[in-house]
Formats: C-alpha cells, structure tokens, sequence
C-alpha cells in the first residue's frame, strides 16, 4: 500500500521551486495561486534568501503550493492510488488537497490566513523550535516540562521537537535530557504547535466557515492522534485546532503501518518524513520528491505499490 505524505515548516531551502517552475504549466499554474492568495509565490520560491521564506506568512503557502505542484507532476491522484494520505503540520492542508477535501485554490487560501495568523500570534514573545536527536522519549518529555517547554512535534523514530521561548531553548541546550545526543535549532520563526499559537485557531476556524469540504476520498490521517478522519468538516475542525496543540507524526506512523503500508512517497520539498519513516517503519520503500529528477523513480515505486 502506498502512503503519500507532505512536510512541514522547515523543510524549505532558497530556490527549491526553480526546477519544478521549468516542467510544462508550472509556471501559469503557479501564476494564478499568486493572484488567488496576493503572494508571489515564484519570487519566494526561486530567489528569495533562506531569512525570506523562513518568514511564516511565506514559508506556509510556498511548502503548499510545492507539495501540489510536484505531486501533480507526479500524476493524478485518483490514478497514483494511495492507500492513504498525510502532512505534518502545515502539510496536512497539502494532505488535504490530496484527498479531495479542499481543491488547490482553496488549500492555498487557508494556508495563507494560516500563515498570517501564526506570524501575527508568534510575534508576540520571541519563541522557536528545536529538535532533540536521540534519547528516551518519556525521559526527554519530562525534561522538557521542568523546562517550561513544549513537546510540540513528537515525531517517533527517536524524534522529538521542543518549542517555547528563546530563553527556555537556550536553557535545553545548556542542559539536554539524558540520552539525546544533539539538540538542533530549526528554521522556523515561532512555536508552533503550542499554547502560543491559540490566537491562531479562532482566525483559522473563522476562515474554515467561509470553505465547503468535501469528505476525503482516500484515507486522511490526522496529526492529532493518528487516526483516520471520515469527513471533511472534522479535517478543518482539526486543521484549525492542531496550530496550538502537539503533532503526533508518531501516531500517524503506527497507523500507516497497521493499514499495512509498503512504499511511502514525500513531495517537494522532501527528505524530512522519508528519514522518519526509514528508521520507524523498516522494510517499507521510501522516496523523496526534491527534484523533477526524482519523478521516474518515484512513478516505478508507485506503479508497484498502487491501489488503483
């Protein structure tokens, strides 16, 4: 069974886009979401600098818009035939489109309300995320709360990402849980998916009303528990509420791997979820879509792994 997945804030790097905007109708279909969302996403995604998109407000639209534009390239979803589909974090909007919750234009409307809301809830205190590498997770969660942080993305395979104020980050890497080998400042521009985001879920709920989901057609899975979500109105409702509360992208393996996954692709701009998945899903196929470059090999793995 293949699983099609999307990444989150972070995965981002100047000019990632460029190659994708070369194949055919890149361009105008890039083009005509600018217009939608009043965002040059083409600009952002081929020369604007590594501190530009990792502006929120950017950074959430240009991974979207990424992640619809290489999966179209890699073929029609009805016919790629996941068993499943998923994002983590802002991904799961792209996720969404996946399954035919929200089409394009409307995934990268909600986006673009959910990347002002949170820059606009994050430039309040200084905050940020950083991830631990290694160790117990229950030893580094316990850590981490007589820090005053929040585990805001436990993401299994030995993963967990810290968030909270500049200060309590300084404090985790003068002193790591025990067992973490590395603590890893990640480029994002708040803490996210913690109790400083709350005045982004009642903007992004707001937005959400003025959208009319359809139900997924092909198995959602959620960040918040891992569970598979049979309507459209509960993806939003969760969309909206997942911004202040953790990621559980450890979850969401487990339930790929109950559905019985074999082969797991990650579209542009991957790598982040395909090293989760090699070390907590083994024996399952992975692949990344950094690059066009990437589209054959990807296409010989879906074909074998297909539920079309």
């Amino acid at each position: 069974m293949l699983v099609l997945v999307a990444p989150g804030q972070g995965a981002q790097t100047p000019g990632f886009l460029t190659d994708w905007l070369a194949l055919p109708g890149a361009a105008d279909r890039v083009a005509a979401w600018s217009d939608a969302i009043g965002l040059d996403l083409a600009h952002y995604g081929t020369k604007a600098d590594a501190d530009e998109i990792r502006d929120t407000s950017v950074a959430q639209p240009l991974l979207v818009a990424a992640g619809l534009l290489s999966a179209a390239a890699l073929g029609d979803i009805s016919d790629l035939g996941p068993g499943a589909v998923a994002g983590h974090s802002v991904g799961e909007i792209t996720a969404a489109a996946f399954a035919g919750v929200l089409d394009d234009t409307a995934a990268l409307t909600l986006v673009r309300r959910r990347g002002l809301a949170m820059a606009e809830a994050a430039a309040v205190t200084e905050t940020g995320m950083s991830a631990l590498l290694g160790g117990d997770p229950e030893v580094s969660v316990a850590h981490l709360e007589k820090l005053g942080l929040t585990p805001a993305n436990v993401n299994g395979a030995g993963q967990i990402v810290a968030a909270g104020t500049m200060e309590q980050l300084a404090a985790l890497a003068e002193d790591k849980p025990e067992g973490v080998r590395k603590v890893v400042p990640l480029k994002v521009a708040g803490a996210f998916h913690t109790h400083h985001m709350a005045p982004a879920v009642d903007a992004l709920a707001e937005a959400a009303k003025a959208l009319t989901p359809g139900d997924p057609k092909v198995t959602y899975v959620s960040n918040k528990d891992g569970q598979a979500v049979a309507t459209g109105a509960e993806v939003l409702e969760r969309l909206a509420g997942q911004v202040a509360n953790p990621v559980r992208w450890d979850l969401c393996m487990e339930t790929f791997k109950a559905l019985g996954v074999t082969a797991l692709v990650e579209v542009c701009p991957g790598g982040t979820l395909t090293g989760l998945a090699k070390r907590a899903l083994p024996g399952v196929k992975t692949l990344a879509l950094k690059t066009p470059a990437d589209l054959d090999a990807a296409r010989e793995l879906v074909a074998e792994h297909t539920q079309a």
